[in-house]
């Protein structure tokens, strides 16, 4: 069964177009705004929407995301009622939407209840930072077994070297390039060895390859466009929204620009 990830990156394929994907957290400016962004994302051309669920101890996130996440905790935002968005939101919103969350949220919900809700709900794809690809088995078991469960998306660093064919053996949706070492949100100091790596990357992965961390404007990822089908930007648009006061026609704009940018 294809997921609106797999769908969105197979119209980009044959429209020769890269993929950009924003992260945004959960539960700011609040609920209701979180809804608004996006739909105003989609409009503008987002292609696929990370949504933070907020965690106390976010450990790979930088300070941008790790204040937005005790900003949000503080505003009440739980992953019930990240559901209870998310099911109001696909009434009439269908842009790709990926969970970025830590493994214990998931643990305390249940396995086998999380992967169904995610479903029911409309959650396309799972981010899971601290979940290490040898422990993966009983949250995919969990998937498997759940019919319309989101795809569980694989992180990949400069240090996965040897790791690489394995982890993307059987991954779908996109594979998540981690451009730096550390933590999100670093400046665009990339790895210095980032070409070779995402280089190695493209060369074994089925499926599209995505740069993350550290990505501000289409300028950041220009040199290594034959290597990637798209950027994701986290930590920069979080700050972009709280400047201009989560302003709609500022996103837009922002979106618009580096798409047409990265794909000029």
């Amino acid at each position: 069964m294809s997921n609106r990830i797999e769908e969105r990156l197979k119209q980009l394929q044959e429209k020769k177009e890269k993929a950009f994907i924003t992260y945004m957290t959960a539960g700011l400016p609040d609920m209701e705004g979180t809804k608004e962004i996006i739909r105003a994302q989609e409009e503008a051309g987002t292609d696929i929407i990370e949504l933070g669920i907020p965690f106390s101890d976010p450990i790979a996130d930088g300070p941008v995301i790790q204040q937005a996440s005790y900003e949000s905790i503080q505003k009440g935002t739980n992953l019930k009622k990240v559901f209870a968005m998310v099911e109001e939101l696909r009434k009439d919103c269908q842009v790709p939407l990926v969970f970025m969350m830590y493994y214990n949220t998931v643990l305390y919900y249940g396995l086998e209840a999380f992967a169904k809700k995610c479903a029911d709900c409309g959650v396309d794809g799972l981010i899971i930072p601290d979940l290490p690809f040898e422990e993966q088995g009983e949250l995919q078991a969990a998937l498997d077994k759940t019919e319309g469960a989101p795809l569980l998306l694989q992180l990949v660093s400069p240090v996965s070297k040897d790791r690489i064919p394995m982890l993307l053996e059987n991954a779908r949706g996109f594979v998540y390039c981690v451009s730096s070492m550390g933590v999100t949100g670093q400046a665009a100091d990339f790895h210095k060895n980032v070409a070779s790596y995402l280089q190695q990357v493209k060369s074994v992965s089925k499926i599209p390859v995505m740069m993350g961390f550290g990505i501000r404007q289409a300028a950041d990822v220009e040199k290594f466009g034959d290597y990637i089908d798209g950027a994701i930007v986290g930590s920069h648009f979080i700050k972009l929204m709280k400047e201009c006061n989560y302003d709609k026609t500022v996103i837009q704009e922002y979106i618009r620009t580096f798409k047409k940018e990265m794909n000029a």
